[in-house]
């Protein structure tokens, strides 16, 4: 029955990683409506692990030439397209060092944070907030550069708090910030592959402590795979909506489970 309930999380995760519904919220719920005592940072981080196998999948030509760039232009390669994912590298970069420095700051925190379900239910509300304005924002055709990475990454670096949509918050900053919607979204994606590795990293010591029986191990192993599968097919359905300007869905949809929530925990 603990298999079932974490591939049901896994699913959770990996459908509501890059929708901006937040995934962490989805977690806490889940977990205490399932009574799913595994569910924890442990499991929250490997299932996080999984959405980062989709997306590298989703953006492997990207990131190939993110990783090559740096090399072709040492070599003295000034090809324009060389250079845009020399930037693009560097950027994400420079967004992941906000998130970084709370990640460090509040890491004794987090498992209270992670348990508290009025949280939750205030950050979706916020998130439905920033969701329902997307559609009024116009597309300005900004770049990005190294100011407006710096802000998208104190988005992401808030979105730290459960119920508050990290995929939701860098692209709405994005958007705000005059970045076209696609950009915006490609940006968030990116942003995501260092924000998970520094939280396995960040978690490594008590990964070590928590897994080593071959039950815990094959529950984790069940929700990170179905993690990956489902976050892949949420990835390619969100850059749909994006290009269509349908964000504004996941504003009711958020606001829905908050009410749903504040219901169940006050009645």
């Amino acid at each position: 029955m603990e298999i079932l309930k974490a591939a049901f999380l896994g699913i959770v995760q990996g459908a509501t990683e890059f929708l901006p519904v937040s995934s962490s919220g989805h977690l806490v719920l889940g977990s205490k409506l399932l009574n799913f005592q595994e569910q924890g940072v442990v499991f929250d981080v490997f299932v996080h692990l999984g959405t980062l196998l989709s997306v590298i999948l989703v953006f492997r030509k990207d990131l190939r030439k993110m990783i090559v760039a740096p090399f072709l232009m040492v070599q003295g390669n000034k090809d324009p397209e060389v250079i845009d994912h020399f930037h693009l590298g560097f950027y994400v970069t420079l967004a992941t060092i906000p998130i970084v420095i709370i990640g460090l700051l509040i890491n004794g925190y987090i498992d209270q944070i992670f348990k508290s379900e009025l949280i939750v239910y205030c950050m979706l509300i916020v998130t439905g907030v920033l969701m329902m304005t997307t559609f009024r924002i116009k597309e300005r055709g900004k770049k990005v550069n190294w100011w407006r990475a710096l802000v998208i990454g104190l988005a992401q670096s808030i979105a730290i708090l459960p119920g508050l949509s990290r995929s939701g918050s860098t692209i709405f900053a994005g958007m705000a910030l005059g970045i076209n919607r696609d950009t915006a979204a490609k940006f968030a994606f990116l942003m995501s592959i260092p924000a998970i590795l520094g939280a396995v990293v960040l978690k490594f010591g008590e990964l070590v402590q928590t897994s080593s029986s071959t039950s815990g191990l094959i529950i984790v192993a069940v929700g990170t795979v179905t993690a990956a599968v489902s976050g892949y097919f949420s990835i390619v359905l969100l850059l749909d909506l994006i290009k269509r300007n349908r964000l504004r869905m996941f504003g009711y949809y958020c606001f829905g489970v908050a009410l749903l929530g504040f219901g169940f925990y006050f009645l």
